[in-house]
């Protein structure tokens, strides 16, 4: 199955994997709630957590869990994550954490699965992503060995996780938590940390 791809940039540009018009409207609706919440000062949610993952038949095999917080560094400070997302045009640099710029997700997997990318921006960790992923690349038209499917959903503040008797469980939390869950019951899990180690 080959993943449509698109030059992004100055001059001729960089070879980019392009996100699915159904990802890109999760996304952005998604993150809009978390944005309007930081606007209207609700504090309601924390930000989002999302999953990469394989289907078979109605099982899922998780490949990648992550979060995207909703402040930054900066105490108070709205993240540059998702900030500026709209559903249509907006912040595709970075865009929770799924960005086209090098040092987010599609832009450091299409280092590696694109052609014409500096050897310098071809990461271990996307190479590893590339071999679970990936038939034919380097290429301008690279081949996944099955679909890839992808879920994400803002975290409110009082929601609770996998486990009840946690109570309320922060975002953070809630990501080892999956993390945790999922590399019990996949082998392909592409997290380097919070994975249980065997």
């Amino acid at each position: 199955m080959a993943v449509e791809t698109f030059m992004h940039g100055r001059g001729e540009g960089r070879c980019l994997l392009r996100r699915s018009g159904e990802m890109e409207a999760l996304v952005a609706g998604e993150v809009t709630k978390v944005l309007e919440d930081h606007g209207s000062e609700s504090d309601l949610f924390e930000g989002l957590i999302y999953m990469m993952f394989h289907r078979d038949g109605k099982e899922i095999i998780p490949l990648y869990i992550g979060k995207s917080e909703k402040f930054g560094k900066s105490s108070g400070r709205l993240s540059t994550n998702i900030a500026g997302i709209k559903i249509t045009k907006g912040n595709r640099g970075k865009f929770c954490r799924w960005g086209n710029n090098y040092a987010y997700h599609i832009g450091d997997l299409s280092a590696v699965v694109c052609t014409g990318h500096p050897e310098t921006k071809k990461k271990n960790k996307y190479k590893k992503w590339a071999k679970l992923l990936f038939t034919d690349y380097p290429s301008a038209s690279p081949r996944l060995r099955k679909p890839v499917y992808f879920w994400l959903t803002a975290w409110k503040k009082d929601e609770i996780g996998p486990w009840e008797e946690f109570g309320p469980t922060s975002l953070t939390f809630l990501e080892y938590q999956l993390i945790g869950v999922a590399s019990r019951l996949s082998k392909r899990l592409l997290n380097d940390e919070g994975v249980n180690r065997d």
